[in-house]
């Protein structure tokens, strides 16, 4: 690699434009680095999630396409991020040439694969851990909303909510219109005590478009940031979402829309498969120059 120990380049994942998507810090050598340098340098990036790569596990994938991945917002550790894992896969691609790479995460290992268009641009597809979704109470459900600032008519009675997880926990919550998603003006400290208290990354906003498109948004205050502008690690979550709900087919492919309402769209692509469990979550990445 030709970046010098420690040097934190930026990327933005989920687009090909630099002004659009969710820029990630990515640092491919931080040997140097322990868990206190980490979020000081998080921190000091101030975007939602950087990623530190270091040597893997041994025996882990094929040597020099195999990485062990931390990720830390401005304020903690992260066990998975996946728009982070979409750019530093595509940085990595851009010195070592696109093809497989294995990444060891705390949420466990995450398969990668990049592809080159013959236009140059890359985009990389990361394989979820295995997920799966469980119930959340009704008081609970109603402590969100207050902390949204949301009634209960404003979900969507079709897509119930749950807390789904691909790596980290999210809960899902539907509304009932486009206008309910694009007004986010929430409690910031109600949120994240809530959050906290039962170990959710973000809250996962969506809005059903049709069968196969989704608007979202991901409220993350436990990060210390208001909202995330492409969330890849909620996206594999929504996924196994819809499929333990039976909204999707066996083998499916959906497309996820976010930023809009932040001035910084990005698309999401999720794919399901019949045969495997595991959730897989595509899209471009471009660097983010000075």
């Amino acid at each position: 690699m030709t970046d010098s120990r420690g040097t934190v380049l930026r990327y933005s994942a989920f687009t090909t434009d630099p002004d659009g998507g969710n820029p990630a810090g990515i640092v491919l050598d931080a040997s140097a680095l322990d868990e206190a340098g980490m979020l000081a340098v998080a921190a000091d990036v101030g975007y939602s999630e950087t990623a530190f790569l270091t040597d893997p596990p041994e025996g882990l994938g094929e040597p020099g396409r195999a990485f062990t991945v931390r990720y830390f917002s401005p304020k903690a550790e992260v066990p998975f991020c996946g728009h982070a894992t979409v750019a530093a896969a595509v940085a990595l691609a851009e010195r070592i040439g696109p093809g497989a790479l294995t990444f060891a995460t705390r949420a466990g290992t995450v398969p990668v694969d990049v592809d080159q268009a013959a236009d140059g641009t890359f985009r990389a597809t990361l394989t979820s851990v295995e997920p799966h979704v469980e119930d959340i109470g009704e008081d609970e459900v109603a402590e969100a909303l207050v902390a949204l600032r949301w009634r209960a008519d404003d979900l969507d009675p079709a897509l119930p909510p749950r807390v789904a997880f691909a790596g980290a926990r999210h809960l899902v919550l539907a509304a009932a219109t486009r206008r309910r998603l694009a007004d986010l003006d929430y409690d910031f400290d109600r949120l994240a005590a809530f959050m906290t208290v039962r170990d959710l990354t973000t809250v996962q906003l969506v809005w059903r478009e049709s069968s196969g498109v989704f608007h979202v948004r991901d409220p993350f205050p436990v990060g210390g940031v208001v909202e995330d502008p492409a969330t890849g690690a909620a996206a594999a979550a929504f996924g196994a979402y819809l499929r333990e709900r039976g909204e999707v087919v066996a083998d499916a492919t959906l497309t996820l829309r976010q930023g809009d309402d932040m001035g910084r769209p990005g698309v999401l692509t999720v794919g399901l498969r019949a045969d495997d469990p595991r959730v897989r979550v595509s899209g471009a990445a471009v660097a983010i120059r000075d």
